[in-house]
């Protein structure tokens, strides 16, 4: 029997009775995808997987892909990554630790969006060391109507690490010239719809979101910006603390999220993850 108990105030969930690493029957998936849409984040305790096994599952959603940076791909699973501030030769890799430290939704940079995304954790820090989960369903609701309608009516652009946190110093240095120089911008609508369950999303990140159609760069920066500060407010975030067996599972487009990038640099954090996309690009083909 699957069990779920909200973990916050808008957004989370735990959900019990499960063991992923066995096989799942079709209702069981849905009703894990039907929990996903209502609370965005997942949590499931004491599980225990290997790459295959995380891939396996992550299939069961969609389809699971590689991520930009290649460096830190899985050895045999390029569809799983590892999320570590350990090296190969098993020294400490200072960028690990501040690695996706600031506000974002992953991959907002390429044309299709992914469904989801999970994150195994392995080893974990005994201090510090969370992810924190932003509801932007939440965070839209609560701007004024006058706001909403406004946003309702942009399209933004994202590019990898071009927004106003800029991450691109320290993102750069791990992919190739000619991965950055074959990036460009893609268009997003800064509001879009939720196809399971209706719900309007703001769909806007700093990281990757820097500016929109028809909008000068310096009115654009302010304005992500300022939806960035409302929407990390505490009442719309989910703060996980990890232990080793958490499977968290995300909503791509109905969040956004970070590393807390807190944990002593000498503590060891490694956490396998996989990005799933749509069996067909449908999460931004919605009107709004």
């Amino acid at each position: 029997m699957l069990t779920v108990k909200p973990l916050g105030l808008h957004i989370g969930a735990e959900v019990e009775g499960l063991d992923v690493s066995q096989p799942l029957d079709d209702a069981t998936i849905d009703a894990i995808a039907r929990a996903l849409a209502e609370h965005a984040v997942l949590v499931l305790r004491r599980q225990k997987l290997d790459a295959a096994q995380l891939g396996a599952f992550g299939r069961r959603f969609g389809v699971p892909k590689p991520h930009l940076l290649e460096g830190y791909a899985h050895p045999g699973f390029p569809e799983v990554s590892l999320v570590t501030n350990v090296t190969p030769a098993g020294e400490i890799d200072p960028f690990g630790v501040k690695r996706a430290t600031t506000w974002h939704s992953d991959e907002t940079y390429k044309q299709t969006i992914p469904r989801l995304a999970m994150l195994h954790g392995l080893e974990v820090p005994k201090d510090g060391g969370g992810t924190l989960f932003a509801d932007m369903r939440a965070a839209f609701d609560a701007l004024p109507m006058e706001q909403r309608e406004q946003l309702r009516g942009l399209t933004g652009l994202h590019k990898f690490t071009a927004g106003p946190a800029d991450a691109r110093s320290a993102y750069a240095m791990r992919v190739t010239p000619e991965q950055l120089a074959a990036l460009k911008d893609w268009e997003h609508p800064a509001v879009v719809r939720h196809p399971g369950n209706g719900r309007d999303i703001l769909f806007v990140n700093p990281s990757h979101c820097h500016g929109f159609v028809g909008m000068s760069r310096e009115l654009g920066t302010a304005l992500i910006e300022a939806l960035a500060a409302h929407s990390t407010q505490p009442p719309f975030v989910y703060h996980h603390l990890w232990e080793v067996g958490d499977l968290v599972i995300w909503d791509e487009v109905s969040t956004m999220h970070k590393g807390a990038g807190d944990s002593p640099p000498d503590q060891r954090r490694v956490l396998m993850r996989t990005i799933v996309h749509p069996a067909t690009p449908y999460w931004m083909a919605v009107e709004h």
